[in-house]
Formats: structure tokens, C-alpha cells, sequence
């Protein structure tokens, strides 16, 4: 008996030790090592890529977010307007609508999307992106395509007293290509496009 307890008490104690060690690895010293990686060689995207503007937070490259006028939720036609979100840019509710391609209720919702942004940015319905009237997945995309920029130029322009050219400069600058040329789609980053907007229409 004596043998047996001092056996299972040395087994437990080993366990123990093992438990201990573990923890501490995994625990403490693994994502102290990982976070001071990440401060050190990536720090803006450790840090949420945040933007600042003045000093001042005002998003996130990585998330988008509405720009509606104040306390309404209708587009502010001063500025540019992303990707439409089932989560309201909410980061702690992502995730699409779950409507499958075929769904009515999805067909009635995109159809009359299309037709609020055709009124809206004075163009065409044929000429409505599917980015225009369609969520991402995650309902935070912060880009959308060049085509849904190229047709919000005008309005914009009109409603910051710039000319079209003025303002179709800004769109193709903060035109990201593909990765390494034939990765992903073009894109522009909606939130940085709004800032280099602000600034200029501040200068005119």
C-alpha cells in the first residue's frame, strides 16, 4: 500500500510539475514572445491598423463604417459610401445576411438596393457594381471596387464644391491593385479615400 501511494504521489507530482510548466510556456512566455514580435516588426497591424487623423483615432483600414449623415441612417452625399453591412460595421457581429443566391427575399433586397443607388449617385441602374448593393461575408469590408467609386464621383464632387477630375484623382490614388499582380481585386480602402476627400475639399 505504502508503495503504491508513494508511486501515484511521485505521478502526481510529475503531472503536476508538467501542468506547471506548461503553463507557463504556453501561457505567459508564448504570447508575451508573440505580442513583442508583433509590437516590434508590425506594429500599426498588431495595433488594429488603426488611422489616425489630427492625432485622433478615426477607424480602422481593416473595418469599415457608415458615413451617414448625422444621426440619420441615410448616406451622407458628401462622401463616399462602402459596401453595404448586415451588421451595421458592428466588428462583434460579423457575418453575412445567409441568403442564398436564389433566396426572393435576397432578390427583392438587391434589386431595390440598386435602385437606391442609382438615384442616389444620379447613374444608370446597369451601371450599379454587384459591391454596390451586395455585403461581404464578414459585413465589415472597409474597400469596394474602382467601378462603385467611379460613380459616386460625381455626386461627391457636386456636394464638396470640387470638380469630377479633382475628385476621380483622389479614386484612382487610393487604387490598390492586385497583390503581386494577379491576386485579389483592385480595390480602394473607403475610409482613406473619405480623409484625402476631406482634405482637399478643406483646400478649396
Amino acid at each position: 500500500m505504502n508503495t503504491s501511494f508513494a508511486s501515484s504521489a511521485r505521478m502526481a507530482w510529475a503531472a503536476l510539475r508538467m501542468l506547471l510548466v506548461l503553463t507557463v510556456v504556453t501561457g505567459i512566455a508564448y504570447p508575451l514572445l508573440v505580442t513583442g514580435v508583433g509590437q516590434a516588426l508590425f506594429n500599426d497591424k498588431a495595433n488594429g491598423s488603426m488611422v489616425k487623423v489630427d492625432g485622433q483615432e478615426v477607424g480602422s483600414r481593416l473595418i469599415g463604417q457608415s458615413w451617414n449623415l448625422p444621426g440619420t441612417d441615410k448616406p451622407d452625399p458628401k462622401w463616399f459610401q462602402g459596401r453595404p453591412s448586415n451588421s451595421g460595421y458592428d466588428p462583434l457581429t460579423t457575418g453575412s445576411s445567409q441568403l442564398g443566391a436564389s433566396d426572393p427575399t435576397l432578390v427583392k433586397n438587391v434589386k431595390a438596393a440598386k435602385k437606391q443607388v442609382a438615384e442616389f449617385n444620379g447613374v444608370p441602374e446597369s451601371e450599379v457594381p454587384k459591391d454596390a448593393v451586395t455585403g461581404s461575408a464578414s459585413a465589415i469590408d472597409p474597400d469596394i471596387s474602382p467601378d462603385y467609386a467611379d460613380i459616386q464621383v460625381k455626386r461627391v464632387a457636386e456636394n464638396n464644391g470640387l470638380t469630377a477630375a479633382q475628385v476621380q484623382k483622389l479614386v484612382d490614388d487610393h487604387t490598390t491593385g492586385r497583390t503581386l499582380g494577379f491576386m485579389g481585386e483592385p480595390h480602394v480602402n473607403v475610409l482613406e479615400l473619405n480623409i484625402a476627400l476631406k482634405e482637399l475639399a478643406a483646400k478649396s
